[in-house]
């Protein structure tokens, strides 16, 4: 009985880390747990089987269902350290005079919180969350398309944005999404936000994607675009190689920060 209850308590906690990060590490767990990695991938291989995870090399991701929409504060609370690191690098391709396209989002936010030495920038936004940030920067021009707003991702969407947005081009568009499937596309929760994403796209010179690994390989509710759209994708090192390999093979820039 204890065995089947240490089982049981060992995958009640591997589910509470997969709801946390949105992945689990097979080696970690083992050294967690005191197990071996074969019980480990017996673990895992149970819990795909309720379609809780599915499995990926050297560990798991969690399965969302495609229409689940979490809000800003819930987000900005999964993989955090990832993104800052996401943020950070993403940074680097923001050059003086810039004029850059932001999209809301928790990991995109990362990148606003290091515009703070950049010179002579416009950034063009419809996330209010991005506003906020950075409106007392007298170094960055700030435009807003307007529109509706969305509460819980803290966006304007709508027709006034897409038709707002139409009037602006800008040399890069930093995107922020909820799924990357290299076979899929681009995908994020909700309709409207998505074809707005559409929109932000057309209006770019380049197209940078900014994501988590934990969404490469996941499909969300609303289509945004093609993966072979986006120019460069910036992640994590628990990209996997063969996605890494899979995107490069399309014309992807893959960066890891």
């Amino acid at each position: 009985m204890s065995k089947k209850k240490s089982t049981i308590d060992r995958r009640f906690i591997i589910v509470q880390e997969l709801d946390q990060k949105g992945k689990v590490d097979i080696s970690e767990l083992s050294k967690k747990f005191g197990v071996s990695e074969v019980t480990i991938r017996n673990d895992l291989a149970q819990l795909e089987t309720k379609n809780i995870l599915v499995r990926a090399r050297g560990g798991a991701l969690k399965i969302d269902p495609v229409g689940v929409d979490y809000t800003i504060g819930e987000k900005d609370k999964i993989n955090i350290k990832e993104k800052q690191l996401i943020g950070l690098k993403a940074a680097e391709f923001v050059n003086e005079g810039d004029t850059i396209m932001i999209d809301s989002g928790t990991t995109v936010m990362q990148l606003v919180r290091n515009l703070t030495n950049k010179q002579d920038l416009t950034v063009i936004t419809n996330a209010l969350n991005v506003v906020n940030h950075i409106y007392n920067n007298s170094n960055i021009q700030i435009i807003i398309p307007g529109g509706f707003l969305r509460k819980k991702s803290f966006s304007l969407i709508g027709t006034p944005a897409e038709r707002n947005i139409k009037n602006y081009f800008c040399d890069k568009l930093f995107l922020g999404i909820d799924g990357l499937d290299a076979d899929y596309g681009l995908s994020t929760p909700n309709v409207e936000e998505a074809h707005l994403n559409g929109t932000m796209i057309e209006m770019s010179k380049q197209v940078i994607v900014m994501a988590d690994s934990s969404k490469i390989g996941k499909r969300s509710l609303a289509f945004i675009c093609p993966v072979s759209t986006i120019d460069v994708l910036i992640t994590d090192s628990g990209i996997t190689d063969q996605q890494k390999a899979d995107l490069e093979n399309i014309g992807i820039r893959v960066v890891i920060a």
